[in-house]
C-alpha cells in the first residue's frame, strides 16, 4: 500500500511537539500548521500514530480538497468521492464539521449536504442507503471549512484521541488528556521519568496529569484502552497489520510496568476530586503505581532523597473571594516551592497568566497553550537547591520586619486575651506602612487567621506590592504556625455602589466561635467581613452585662451578635432589625447556637404590634424607625444599639444612607422609642465624624469611645466613636 497523506490535529500551541512525536512514530515530511501537522505515513505508521500519539486529537486522511462558492458546489464536490470504495453500506456514519466559511455559515446545513452526497453515492452505485449514527458511528467523515475552501477527510481514529478510556463515561475534566500529556512533555517529564524521577501534582483534580505521567514513565500506549477505531470500518484497513502494532504495545506495557520505579503521587483538598482521581487511576490499571491523598497543596512535601517534577493546574476563580484565595495560593506556592522543592523542576499551567508573577519565581520557559479556546500559560521553573542553613536564615526571602512586629504583637495580645477571656482578636493592623494588612485571629477551636490587605496606593509598584504580600503571608504562616488552609486572605478595596454587598464566594463553610459565653457563627470566605465585628466586642459585653430584664432593640443588626449577647445576659426581649435576609438568617442561627429561639418577620409588622420574645424583623431601619416613632402605641425599649453603616445605597433601600448627614434623625427617632430611664448606644467608624450635639436637643450625649476600645484595637487608634445617649425631656 502506498504512503497515506495525513493531517494529525492537536491542541493549539503543541504543534512542534507533535512534529517530533509523529516523526518518531514513522511519519515522513511533517509540516507544522495551526492546530496540527500534515505528513505522509505508511499504513503501519498511521496505526502507530493512532495508538501511540499522546498529544494528537485526530488522525485525518484527506479525501478531497475543493472550492465552495455555495452549498450546491459542496454537494457536487462531495458526490465525486467514491464513498462505497471507503466503507460498506451496512456501516453507520456521521459527519463532523469544523472551521468557518462565509459561503456556508450554518455548519449543520453543510453537514447535511455532505450526508446527502454520501447517501446518493451509495444509491447510485446500487447499494442500500447507509445509516447515520451521530453518537457511535462506525465511520466518521470530517469536513473542514477554511474560508472558500473545504476538505473532506476520513477520521482514522474515530472518537477524539484524548478519550483514552480510563475516564468514567459521561464525566468531563477541566483538562483533556492530550493537553495534559503535552504539558508534561514541555516540562521535560519524559527525560526525568527515564531517570526514575518523581512526579507530584498537589492539586490533581481527577488525576489526569498523574495518569498521563505514569503512562509515559511505564511506556504505555495511550490508546490501548480504547474500544474502537475509525479505521476498523474502512475498507483499506488491514487487521493483521493492526494486530501486530497493538500486540507490540501490549508487550511494551507489561515490560514497562515491571521496571517503573518512579514515585508518582498527588493530592487535592476536595474529597470528591480525590475519589474521582482514584477511580480513574484504578480504571487505567495504575493503582499500584500512582497514589493520591486528600490534603493541602501547601502541606505536601517531596519524598526524602527524591528529585523530579512538581506540576499542577491550579484552580481558576471567577468570584471576588476566589480571586483573593488565588492570590494567596500563588503567593504561598512560590515560597513553598523554594523552601521544599530545591533541585526539582516545577511547571504551573494556568489560565491566569497575570498571577504568574505572584509566584516570585523566574521562569526559564513559558509556553502558550490552548485549553479549548482559552489561551493559557505553562510556566516552567528550575527550583534552585539551597543549603539547610541558607533556608533557615532566610526562609521566605524578606518580610523580617513584618515577622518581628507580628511576633511581638502575638505574644503581648495572647497574654492579654487569656487574662480577659478573649478568644477572637486582632493581632496586626497595618502597624508597618509597607505591610498594609489586617490580621484577625479566631478560635473555632482551631485557630484561623482572617487576613485583609488594603490595596496599595498607585505610588507603590505592583511588583513591590506583590513581593511584600508574598513575604507577609509566608511569615504569617511561620509566626502563627498555621497551615495555609487556615489563613483566609481578602483584598479590601474601596467599595462602590452595590459591590459592597456582593457575595464573594460560595463555600458555605461556617465555624463556631465563643465570645464571653456566647456561641456565634463566622464565615471566613464568602463575604468581605466574617459576620462578627471584633472591634464591637467591648460594646457587646456591655450590652450583655446591662440587658437583664430589659427590652433591647438592635438596629442594622447585621448577624445579630449584640442581640444574642443581650439574650444570653437575660434580656426580657430583643428586637433585631435589618434589611438583609442573609444576615437575619445568620442571626437566627446564632440564636439557635445558644439554645434560643428567634422568630423572624419577613415583612415588618404594623407599628406598635406585639413582637415575639426574640424577634428578627426584615425592614429598612430608617423607614421602620419613622413608622414606629409616629405610632401612638409605639413600643418602648430600655436599651437600643444603633450602629449604622457609614454609607449605604442598597437597591432594597428606599433611599441612600449617609451617617454624617442622617445621624441626627436616626438618633432622634431612637430617642422617641426609649422607655423612661432607657439609653441608646450609638457608634460609628466613619473617619472625621462629628456628632451634631446642637441639633440633638432633648438628648444627653456621653462620649464613651475610650471605654469601648479594647487592647487589640489601640495600635493604631481606629476611627471609632461611641456615645451613650439618654433622653432629657
Amino acid at each position: 500500500m502506498s504512503p497515506i497523506s495525513l493531517f494529525v490535529s492537536c491542541p493549539r500551541g503543541v504543534e512542534t511537539l507533535l512534529v517530533a512525536e509523529i516523526s518518531a512514530l514513522g511519519a515522513d515530511a511533517p509540516e507544522a500548521r495551526t492546530g496540527g501537522v500534515a505528513c505522509v505515513a505508511s499504513l503501519d505508521a498511521a496505526y502507530r500514530i493512532c495508538l501511540w500519539s499522546r498529544i494528537a486529537s485526530r488522525v485525518l486522511m484527506p479525501l478531497h480538497r475543493f472550492a465552495i462558492p455555495d452549498a450546491d458546489a459542496l454537494y457536487a464536490e462531495a458526490a465525486t468521492v467514491d464513498w462505497p470504495g471507503l466503507f460498506d453500506a451496512d456501516r453507520s456514519f456521521a459527519i463532523e464539521v469544523a472551521g468557518r466559511s462565509p459561503t456556508l455559515t450554518h455548519t449543520h446545513y453543510a453537514g447535511l449536504k455532505v450526508k446527502d452526497a454520501i447517501v446518493d453515492g451509495f444509491r447510485a452505485a446500487g447499494f442500500d442507503r447507509p445509516n447515520v449514527d451521530t453518537d457511535h458511528p462506525d465511520i466518521r467523515i470530517h469536513l473542514h471549512l477554511d474560508r472558500d475552501q473545504a476538505t473532506l477527510s476520513l477520521d482514522l481514529a474515530g472518537e477524539s484521541l484524548h478519550r483514552r478510556g480510563y475516564r468514567r463515561s459521561g464525566t468531563e475534566a477541566p483538562m483533556k488528556e492530550n493537553l495534559a500529556a503535552a504539558i508534561l512533555m514541555h516540562a521535560g517529564w519524559p527525560a526525568l521519568a527515564a531517570e526514575g524521577a518523581a512526579l507530584l501534582d498537589p492539586m490533581c483534580g481527577s488525576g489526569t496529569l498523574l495518569i498521563e505521567g505514569a503512562m509515559i514513565a511505564a511506556d504505555i500506549a495511550p490508546g490501548l484502552m480504547r474500544r474502537g477505531w475509525g479505521f476498523e470500518a474502512w475498507r483499506g484497513h488491514q487487521p493483521e497489520r493492526w494486530k501486530a502494532v497493538a500486540d507490540e504495545a501490549r508487550q511494551r506495557r507489561t515490560a514497562g510496568l515491571a521496571v517503573v520505579r518512579n514515585h508518582i503521587r498527588g493530592g487535592d483538598l476536595d474529597p470528591q476530586a480525590v475519589n474521582a482521581a482514584r477511580d480513574n487511576i484504578h480504571r487505567a490499571g495504575l493503582s499500584d503505581w500512582v497514589q493520591v491523598e486528600c490534603g493541602d497543596a501547601l502541606q505536601m512535601r517531596p519524598e526524602p532523597g527524591t528529585h523530579g517534577l512538581w506540576v499542577s493546574n491550579p484552580p481558576y476563580g471567577e468570584r471576588l473571594g476566589a480571586e483573593a484565595e488565588l492570590i494567596k495560593l500563588y503567593s504561598l506556592l512560590g515560597v513553598h516551592l523554594k523552601q521544599q522543592f530545591g533541585g526539582w523542576r516545577a511547571a504551573v499551567f494556568t489560565a491566569r497568566g497575570d498571577l504568574g508573577p505572584r509566584l516570585g519565581l523566574s521562569a526559564h520557559a513559558i509556553h502558550t497553550l490552548y485549553n479549548g479556546a482559552i489561551a493559557c500559560k505553562l510556566l516552567c521553573f528550575e527550583i534552585r537547591a539551597q543549603s539547610a542553613s541558607a533556608a533557615a536564615a532566610a526562609p521566605v526571602g524578606g518580610g523580617e520586619d513584618f515577622a518581628n512586629r507580628l511576633r511581638k504583637n502575638a505574644r503581648h495580645l495572647a497574654k492579654w486575651a487569656r487574662r480577659n477571656g478573649v478568644t477572637n482578636y486582632r493581632v496586626y493592623d497595618a502597624d508597618l506602612p509597607d505591610y498594609a494588612l489586617v490580621v484577625d485571629l479566631y478560635a473555632t477551636p482551631e485557630m484561623h487567621a482572617h487576613v485583609q490587605e488594603y490595596a496599595a496606593p498607585k505610588t507603590v509598584e505592583p511588583a513591590k506590592a506583590e513581593q511584600r504580600l508574598r513575604a507577609a503571608l509566608a511569615r504569617l504562616q511561620d509566626v502563627l504556625e498555621l497551615p495555609a488552609a487556615q489563613i483566609h486572605y481578602k483584598l479590601r478595596r474601596a467599595q462602590k455602589g452595590t459591590t459592597q454587598y456582593r457575595k464573594q464566594n460560595e463555600t458555605e463553610r461556617f465555624y463556631t466561635v465563643v465570645e464571653h459565653g456566647c456561641r456565634l457563627q463566622v464565615n471566613f470566605d464568602d463575604y468581605l467581613d466574617t459576620g462578627l465585628f471584633l472591634d464591637h466586642r467591648p460594646m457587646r459585653l456591655r450590652i450583655q452585662q446591662e440587658a437583664r430584664g430589659k427590652r433591647m432593640l438592635n438596629l442594622f443588626c447585621y448577624t445579630g451578635a449584640a442581640s444574642v449577647h443581650a439574650a444570653v445576659g437575660g434580656a426580657a426581649q430583643t428586637v433585631s432589625v435589618d434589611l438583609s435576609n442573609t444576615y437575619l438568617d445568620w442571626a437566627k442561627q446564632n440564636f439557635a447556637l445558644n439554645d434560643l429561639r428567634a422568630w423572624d418577620y419577613t415583612h415588618a409588622p404594623e407599628p406598635g404590634a406585639s413582637l415575639a420574645h426574640h424577634a428578627l424583623v426584615r425592614a429598612d431601619c430608617l423607614v421602620w424607625l419613622r413608622q414606629q416613632a409616629a405610632a401612638p402605641n409605639r413600643q418602648r425599649f430600655d436599651l437600643i444599639f444603633l450602629d449604622p453603616p457609614t454609607f449605604s445605597n442598597s437597591k432594597r433601600m428606599d433611599e441612600t444612607l449617609d451617617i454624617q448627614r442622617d445621624h441626627v434623625e436616626l438618633i432622634q427617632l431612637c430617642a422617641a422609642l426609649l422607655a423612661p430611664g432607657g439609653c441608646l448606644y450609638f457608634s460609628t467608624n466613619r473617619r472625621g465624624f462629628k456628632l451634631d450635639t446642637d441639633a440633638l436637643s432633648g438628648c444627653a450625649c456621653q462620649d464613651i469611645t475610650a471605654q469601648t476600645v479594647d487592647e487589640d484595637f489601640r495600635r493604631p487608634r481606629p476611627p471609632h466613636h461611641c456615645w451613650r445617649i439618654t433622653a432629657t425631656d
